[in-house]
């Protein structure tokens, strides 16, 4: 994976409440506006909008040709016709997901399951490959203390299945799509199968970065393996909003981003250029997901990406002590 830039669809389904989902209109235009800008790598999930997002992603994309642009999604989830009736077990990032298709979603990680879940994605893509697939979701998140069961079921089903579709030639490369650490650790520390990167959403921005640089990303590093940076904006407190780890952020959070936001506004650079650039910086990312609900994000987010951050600002950044010592930063020679 040598991406840079990269449109995450979780946007396309769903969206942090009490926000409502895009209209199909507007999540169209946003798929468009970054294929306009240049985005050739999408990612996406059956879980975001019980396979809204894959279905809105395709209609864009199927009018596009297949081999300019990269294609990734999830394992972990199977929509089912059915309508679910009762609550649905979405994790503590609950809020995120309650608006999408009314489909029961059934949480599993077997090889049959893992099977029938791309299978269903191809459909809803509207496409006969794919690049890339992640396992998704198989951490402390979503299943506290029985997340060790659900890695071993995914470690003896999806990872297996993966590693043959790799070797068979119909995907080019998988791995974990996680928000917690420990499930890439205990991934990398195993002598098979040999995943090909991973997703770590929300564990390597301004605002949460120490736990992943203590162990996580010298293991990577040291293994040559790629990683996706998901959530550089932490839940959208380093973009304007107000929700850190997808709640109100906290005091202590609230003060931070302020010091931030005046560092960059006395070296005249936007708080999103400062995010990208910064979880782009360690060598081990190979693309990050900035995020998108319109079409305007997109603009906002390639130009924050190519904007020019001067090195005094990262100097200044790590002498006022808002970033780890040991954290890699654009100006490193």
């Amino acid at each position: 994976m040598t991406f840079l830039k990269k449109s995450p669809a979780s946007s396309l389904g769903t969206a942090p409440s009490p926000v409502p989902r895009p209209p199909d209109d507007e999540a169209r235009a946003t798929v468009e506006a970054a294929w306009n800008q240049g985005v050739r790598y999408y990612d996406t999930a059956p879980f975001y909008g019980a396979g809204l997002a894959e279905s809105r992603l395709g209609e864009v994309l199927s009018t596009k040709p297949r081999d300019a642009y990269v294609l990734s999604t999830k394992v972990g989830r199977v929509i089912l016709d059915e309508v679910e009736e009762g609550a649905r077990d979405l994790g503590e990032k609950g809020g995120i997901f309650e608006h999408g298709n009314p489909n029961k979603i059934v949480h599993e990680w077997t090889a049959e399951a893992t099977e029938r879940s791309i299978e269903d994605s191809l459909k809803r893509l509207g496409t006969d490959r794919l690049d890339i697939v992640w396992v998704h979701d198989i951490a402390q998140d979503f299943h506290g203390d029985a997340w060790l069961s659900k890695f071993e079921e995914a470690r003896t089903g999806a990872f297996r299945v993966l590693s043959r579709l790799r070797d068979e030639g119909v995907i080019k490369g998988w791995g974990l799509g996680v928000n917690k650490t420990e499930p890439i650790e205990l991934t990398l520390g195993l002598d098979e199968p040999q995943p090909d990167g991973f997703l770590l959403a929300g564990r390597y921005t301004l605002l949460d970065h120490e736990h992943a640089l203590q162990r996580l990303l010298p293991m990577a590093q040291e293994q040559n393996v790629d990683m996706v940076i998901g959530g550089p904006y932490s839940s959208g407190i380093l973009a304007g909003g107000t929700h850190f780890e997808y709640q109100q952020a906290p005091a202590e959070i609230l003060e931070k981003v302020s010091r931030l936001k005046a560092l960059t506004q006395k070296h005249g650079i936007s708080i999103k250029a400062a995010a990208l650039q910064f979880s782009l910086a360690h060598p081990v990312a190979a693309a990050v997901i900035p995020g998108a609900t319109r079409p305007s994000r997109i603009a906002e987010d390639t130009a924050a990406l190519s904007e020019t951050v001067p090195a005094a600002f990262w100097t200044d950044l790590r002498a006022a002590g808002l970033v780890s010592s040991a954290a890699p930063l654009p100006n490193d020679a």
